[in-house]
């Protein structure tokens, strides 16, 4: 083997970590996804109690309570919306 071709292997060894995502990230990004994950749950939750109710698996206060859960899951999802895109029409009218 070439001593090139092992410095590069070697290199390539030591860069290669730098480059693959890191398991446990922490910041903005890590808690958007993990609202978005906690979001989507809520609503497949919702759902699946309204299906189990329509069969007769679910009592009536258990699928009230989860489109409780549901409808204010969806409300505060819009309220973000909305910030989102006021937050981003306030930066369009900013001059350059």
């Amino acid at each position: 083997m070439d001593v090139r071709t092992a410095l590069a292997a070697r290199e390539y060894a030591a860069l290669r970590p730098a480059t693959e995502p890191e398991p446990a990230q922490s910041g903005a990004g890590a808690r958007l996804r993990a609202a978005t994950e906690d979001f989507a749950q809520t609503l497949r939750e919702g759902e699946e109690t309204a299906m189990a109710a329509m069969t007769g698996d679910a009592d009536p206060h258990a699928l009230v309570m989860a489109l409780a859960q549901s409808e204010l899951a969806v409300q505060t999802a819009v309220s973000v919306r909305d910030k989102v895109v006021e937050a981003y029409q306030e930066i369009l009218r900013m001059p350059v």
